[in-house]
C-alpha cells in the first residue's frame, strides 16, 4: 500500500497523534498550525486524531463516520462516473424545486430507497430537488441542522456511495441536485472542532449556538475549511446547488464576506466544470444585496428564500394571525409579494417592533425562491401541520396556483403535492440527557408566541414523533390526495409549457385585489390567475374572451360572463391587461 500523507490543523495544540487500528504515532508539525504524517492507510481505513494525548476524536474533514458523531474517521475514494461528465444542468430560473428530507420521504429513509421515487418527481414535472442537511450529526434520525462532521453524510442514509449513487440517479433522469449546508453554527454533541483550533468565536453568537469565527484571529483556514466543504459537495459529489441556512446568522466583518466568498468560489468552479452550479440563501433579512451582482455591490449569490411570500399567502389562505404573521394577512401584502417579492421593504415590522428590509423590485425574479410549504413552516408548528390540514381543498389549489405560476421560482415541500396526511415534526436522536431536555424546553417556549400549549408539542425524542412524519406513498393515487397530486401535476405543466417556454424572463406582471368581489387575480406572462376568497360566485370580466385552461372549479361557467365559485383558482390564457384595481 502507498503511504499517504494525512493531515490536519490544530493549532491550539502542541502535539497531535493519529490513531489508526491499535496504534498511534505522533505527526509532525507542518506549518501554519498544521499537523502531518505518512500513514500506510487507503480507502475503507479508519482514523482519528489525539490531541494532547487526549481520547481519539475524528477528523474535522472526516468525509464518512461509520460509527457516528463519536466514532473513528474512515477514508473515502471519491468515484468518477461517466453521467456526471455529461451533466451540464441548467439555469434556475427553469427550476421547480421539491425539498425532502431523507429520513422522512421514504420508510427506509436511505439515499437507495429516495432513488426508487424519482419517478414520481419526474411524472409530476419537478426537474430539482433540494435535500435537507445530509452532514453527520448525533444519532440516526433529525433533521440535520445540527451537523458536527460537515463533509460526512450521515451514516443511516448509507454513506458517501449511496449518496453518488443518488446524485448520479437525479442526473440520468434531468433532475438536478440542491444540497442544504449549515455554515453558522454546528449541533451540541458531538462537536469537536475547538479541541482543534479556533473555529469559534465569542465575539458573536447564533440562536443556536456559538458563531464560526470569519474574522477574528487565524480565521483564514476556518474559511478555508467552509470553502473547501463547498468545493467537495459541488465537486466530489456533484451536486448542482447549495442551499445556505440562516444566512442572515452569518457573521462577517472582512472586507470580503463569506457569503461573497462561497460566491465567488461556486462561480469559478462552474466555469472550471462547465457546468451550471447554484447558490441559494436562507435569509429573514428582506436584504436584495445577497443577490444582487458583485459588479453592483452585492454578494452574487444566485438566488434566495423569500419567506414573505409564505407568510403573506399562508396568513391570507389560514386567517393566523399570531406570530410573525401578524404582520400579514390582507390580499394587498400577497400582491405586493407578487409584484415585488419582498412584502417588507423598509417598512416597519409589528412584530419584529422595528423597520425591516430594503427593496428588491429592480432584481430578476429568478433569484427568488417562493412556497406555500418548507420544512421550517410546517415543522416549526406545535404539531408540524401541513396547509392542508389548515385550509380547504380549494385553498391548498390556490396556494399551489399562485406559488407555481408566480414570477419567481417555485419550491414544494415533500408530501405537498398530494396533501399529504402525515404531519412533518420536529425530532432528534440525541444522547445527551441534559440535552435533550433543553431541546425540549426551548421548543415550548418559543412556541408560546404562537399561542400553543406546551403539551401540544410533541417530545422531539420520542420515535413515534419521527414515525409520524414518515410519508405513506400508498396514499397518494386515493381519493383526495389522487385529485390534488393531479392539480399539481397540470400546474406544473402550464409552467413548464407556457411560462419557461416563452424564455421571457422578465415577462410583466400585475395583482389586483377586488374586494367587492373578495377577488385576488394576477397576470404573469400570458397566463390569468383568479383566486375567489370569498363564499359566493363571483363575475370575472376580465377572463371574457380569454382560454380556460385550468380550474378548480367544477362549475365555472363561461357562457356569458367567466364566473368562479367561492374557496375556487382558475387560470386562463390569452387575455388582454386587466384595467381593475
Amino acid at each position: 500500500m502507498t503511504a499517504r500523507r494525512i493531515s490536519v490543523w490544530a493549532p491550539v495544540a502542541k502535539a497531535v497523534g493519529l490513531v489508526a487500528g491499535d496504534s498511534a504515532f505522533p505527526m509532525e508539525e507542518s506549518g501554519g498550525g498544521w499537523f502531518a504524517a505518512n500513514a500506510d492507510l487507503g480507502a475503507g481505513d479508519d482514523y482519528a486524531f489525539s490531541v494532547d494525548a487526549g481520547n481519539p476524536m475524528p477528523d474535522p474533514r472526516s468525509t464518512w463516520q461509520p460509527a457516528g458523531v463519536h466514532g473513528p474517521s474512515r477514508l473515502v475514494e471519491h468515484p468518477r462516473r461517466r453521467a456526471e461528465e455529461r451533466w451540464q444542468g441548467f439555469p434556475l430560473r427553469e427550476a421547480i424545486i421539491y425539498e425532502l428530507h431523507i429520513g422522512t420521504f421514504t420508510p427506509e429513509g436511505t439515499f437507495d430507497a429516495a432513488i426508487g421515487r424519482l419517478d414520481h418527481l419526474t411524472e409530476l414535472g419537478v426537474n430539482a430537488i433540494e435535500i435537507m442537511p445530509v452532514a453527520e450529526f448525533a444519532g440516526r434520525r433529525g433533521w440535520g441542522y445540527d451537523g458536527v462532521d460537515l463533509y460526512a453524510p450521515h451514516h443511516s442514509y448509507g454513506g458517501p456511495e449511496a449518496l453518488h449513487r443518488l446524485i448520479e440517479a437525479c442526473h440520468t433522469r434531468g433532475i438536478a441536485a440542491i444540497l442544504d449546508v449549515v455554515y453558522n453554527h454546528l449541533g451540541p454533541e458531538g462537536d469537536c472542532l475547538s479541541a482543534f483550533g479556533p473555529y469559534f468565536t465569542s465575539r458573536y453568537e447564533t440562536p443556536w449556538g456559538s458563531a464560526f469565527n470569519y474574522d477574528g484571529e487565524q480565521s483564514d483556514e476556518v474559511r478555508r475549511f467552509v470553502l473547501d466543504n463547498v468545493e467537495l459537495w459541488l465537486r466530489d459529489y456533484s451536486f448542482d446547488g447549495l442551499r445556505l441556512d440562516a444566512a442572515h446568522a452569518i457573521i462577517d466583518t472582512s472586507p470580503l464576506h463569506i457569503l461573497e466568498a462561497i460566491a465567488v468560489r461556486v462561480d469559478e468552479l462552474a466555469a472550471e466544470l462547465g457546468r451550471e452550479l447554484w447558490v441559494i440563501a436562507e435569509s429573514d433579512s428582506n436584504d436584495p444585496r445577497l443577490v444582487r451582482e458583485r459588479e453592483r455591490g452585492g454578494y452574487g449569490l444566485h438566488a434566495q428564500w423569500n419567506d414573505d411570500f409564505h407568510h403573506a399567502l399562508h396568513a391570507l389562505l389560514t386567517g393566523e394571525q399570531h406570530g410573525y404573521y401578524e404582520d400579514f394577512g390582507t390580499p394587498e401584502e400577497m400582491r405586493t409579494a407578487l409584484l415585488e417579492t419582498f412584502v417588507y421593504a423598509g417598512q416597519y415590522s409589528r412584530h419584529r417592533k422595528r423597520t425591516v428590509g430594503r427593496y428588491a423590485g429592480d432584481l430578476p425574479r429568478s433569484r427568488f425562491i417562493v412556497y406555500s410549504q418548507n420544512h421550517d413552516q410546517v415543522g416549526n408548528r406545535a404539531a408540524g401541520e401541513r396547509l392542508g390540514h389548515l385550509v380547504s381543498e380549494g385553498r391548498v389549489h390556490m396556494a399551489a396556483a399562485i406559488t407555481l405560476l408566480s414570477p419567481m421560482v417555485p419550491m414544494l415541500f415533500q408530501g405537498e403535492e398530494w396533501a399529504a396526511s402525515t404531519p412533518f415534526q420536529y425530532f432528534t436522536e440525541l444522547g445527551d440527557a441534559h440535552l435533550r431536555k433543553a431541546v425540549t424546553n426551548g421548543r415550548r417556549r418559543e412556541f408560546r408566541a404562537f399561542g400553543w400549549p406546551p403539551d401540544s408539542v410533541p417530545d422531539p425524542q420520542a420515535f413515534a414523533t419521527f414515525e409520524r412524519s414518515i410519508l405513506k406513498w400508498d396514499e397518494v393515487h386515493e381519493g383526495m390526495h389522487a385529485h390534488v397530486l393531479e392539480w399539481y401535476r397540470q400546474l406544473i405543466e402550464l409552467r413548464r409549457f407556457r411560462l419557461l417556454a416563452s424564455g421571457e424572463e422578465a415577462a410583466a406582471t400585475t395583482a389586483w385585489y377586488d374586494s367587492t368581489r373578495s377577488l385576488l387575480a394576477y397576470t404573469h406572462a400570458d397566463l390569468l390567475v383568479c383566486c375567489n376568497l370569498g363564499e359566493d360566485i363571483v363575475r370575472v370580466p376580465e377572463a371574457m374572451g380569454a382560454t380556460l385552461l385550468l380550474s378548480s372549479d367544477n362549475g365555472v361557467c363561461m357562457d356569458v360572463t367567466p364566473t368562479l365559485s367561492g374557496d375556487s383558482v382558475a387560470v386562463w390564457s390569452d387575455t388582454g391587461k386587466p384595467t381593475s384595481s
